[in-house]
């Protein structure tokens, strides 16, 4: 996956695939979204019980999250913004990027 030619995204999970590999957008994506869904339902990483602390690697994994997410949103911003906007749906766009970008800032991720 790209985000022009100065940015290509290799995908590793560091379990299935050790060494970074080459993917197009919607495999990256792919891989992405069942990577998250794996880590949101490891209870040693995201708790699910009252008085469970979170793992000192916590905000890492967090971190992690949220960089690889904005690989998608560089991905679509450069690749696929001139499609959305002749759909007229930037502002949709631009709202959710909105979001991810100030919750990571009022999260300090």
């Amino acid at each position: 996956m790209t985000a022009g030619t100065r940015f290509e995204y290799r995908w590793a999970d560091g379990v299935s695939i050790k060494k970074a590999k080459e993917v197009s957008a919607p495999k990256y994506v792919e891989y992405l979204m069942e990577w998250i869904e794996t880590q949101l339902d490891n209870e040693s990483i995201f708790p699910q019980k009252l008085g469970v602390p979170f793992p000192p690697n916590f905000q890492d994994v967090v971190k992690t999250i949220f960089k690889r997410l904005f690989r998608v949103y560089a991905h679509i911003y450069h690749s696929h913004f001139q499609m959305i906007m002749s759909l007229k749906e930037e502002a949709h766009l631009n709202t959710c990027f909105k979001h991810y970008v100030l919750f990571t800032w009022v999260s300090h991720i």
